[in-house]
């Protein structure tokens, strides 16, 4: 076994407090060639004219003679691996490179230089990948933002950007990160999942599929809503593929998420301000904006403050079949956050009529929600009916049924079910041509349980 291959093992067995088990021999030798390496080849990282192979094939030819020239002893196994690992430090991102390229994995967590996590299967688990020190996890970081026109420093501690792929990345360094850096990257998804996929993964139902399909055919105004890592963009990116190819869509983000493969689409990214201070699009300016560029469907990734406002406007002001994603802990949560988002436009708006506005524009959440097993489930469709006094009425139309258990390997075993009451929005989309089939809504015995505790 090589010395590389030890040192992983060692890695992967030590858990979460393993902190030096690192050869410091060969921790110094790498610094010092790949440093060597940056003065004797720097301007050909910025040669435009030389492809990618091409560079990398005289990377390895300029390390094979620095390493020559070193006098510390090396198997052939571990001057390879030395070799391709300073290649991932000057090309690549270091000893998360194996990881972003692995496509189980979908997202990448580093909790400082020597404590790498990794989600599998919804799952959270210690990799066996680390950095030197803290300066070469800092190295990293301000290359990814660097790609992006970004900066990462003391006076600009946190900061978002993207991978050339668009895997969203975040990091936070000192003195904000204490015991860090850290840095967070969720992996964008090079084949983007379908409905089909969902339906496979057991997120919702084929049932439930047709009748999203109709709803989003039928215009109605929809908000995909959940925690963190719930899958919203996923749920959002397939909703969105429900729209007809012959419609104008314009999609606002914070980072780029989104594929759609209609024909007409216009994509918007917000953009922070510079290192003056100055230059700042929000997300609010470009959902105003998209009411100037005559769209027939407006898809933003995420409401998160006043923009709240701009999409509830938008949706009542004839822009109907308009998607987003909210953060929230249930249907009725959703609707208490956008209050509260509207309230933040710094508006000066009466409570009543921020509700009878949501009352009026949305028409059905879909909430997603992650179960202990580490599936994402699609746990609530939900109607919002309209008023009733001051409290917006919302009706079940699909819930998970919890009460059916797990399995010898905890595993969830139920899955979405209708409550047997057909949404009142149906007479809107029989008027556009579409009808919803009656089986649809055919109650389960769970259903009838949880209408008759109601």
């Amino acid at each position: 076994m090589s010395l590389y291959q030890r040192l992983h093992e060692v890695q992967r067995s030590e858990g979460p407090e393993f902190a030096s088990g690192r050869d410091p021999v060969l921790d110094e030798l790498r610094q010092r060639v790949h440093h060597l390496l940056i003065d004797e080849v720097g301007p050909l990282l910025y040669d435009r004219r030389i492809g990618e192979d091409e560079l990398r094939r005289q990377l390895h030819e300029h390390l094979k003679v620095i390493l020559g020239r070193e006098k510390v002893p090396l198997s052939t196994v571990d001057r390879s691996q030395l070799i391709q690992d300073l290649t991932d430090d000057v090309l690549g991102y270091g000893p998360i490179s194996g990881l972003l390229a692995d496509p189980e994995v979908t997202e990448v967590m580093v909790n400082g230089p020597t404590k790498v996590y990794v989600e599998r299967n919804g799952k959270i688990i210690k990799s066996g990948a680390s950095f030197i020190d803290e300066n070469h996890l800092r190295r990293i970081i301000e290359k990814i933002v660097a790609q992006v026109g970004r900066r990462v420093d003391e006076s600009t501690p946190m900061v978002d950007a993207r991978l050339p792929d668009g895997s969203r990345v975040n990091a936070v360094v000192s003195p904000l990160a204490i015991g860090g850096p850290f840095l967070t990257i969720r992996k964008f998804a090079k084949d983007p999942f379908t409905v089909e996929d969902l339906i496979n993964f057991g997120s919702f139902s084929r049932t439930v599929a047709q009748f999203l399909d109709a709803c989003v055919k039928g215009r109605l105004n929809v908000i995909v809503s959940g925690g963190t890592g719930t899958g919203k963009t996923t749920a959002l990116n397939v909703l969105s593929s429900f729209i007809p190819h012959d419609e104008r869509i314009v999609t606002v983000e914070d980072a780029k998420e989104l594929q759609l493969h209609q024909d007409h689409v216009l994509a918007l990214e917000a953009r922070p301000p510079n290192i003056e201070g100055k230059g700042e699009v929000r997300i609010r300016d470009l959902v105003r904006n998209t009411l100037r560029m005559r769209p027939d469907r407006i898809v933003v990734g995420e409401c998160r403050g006043g923009e709240a406002l701009d999409m509830l406007q938008a949706m009542n002001t004839g822009h109907d079949g308009s998607i987003t994603t909210i953060h929230s802990n249930s249907p009725r949560d959703t609707l208490a956050r956008i209050e509260t988002m509207v309230l933040m436009a710094g508006m000066d708006l009466p409570v009543r009529a921020i509700r009878e506005q949501m009352a009026s524009a949305v028409d059905l959440i879909v909430h997603l929600t992650r179960l202990r097993d580490g599936t994402r489930r699609v746990t609530h469709v939900t109607e919002v009916q309209g008023m009733e006094g001051d409290v917006i009425v919302l009706q079940d139309l699909f819930l998970f049924d919890f009460g059916m258990g797990v399995d010898e390997s905890g595993k969830f075993l139920g899955h979405l079910k209708s409550t047997g009451i057909r949404p009142k929005f149906g007479e809107r989309l029989a008027d556009n041509g579409i009808r919803l089939r009656p089986e649809i809504f055919a109650q389960e015995p769970f259903a009838r349980r949880m209408a008759g505790a109601r």
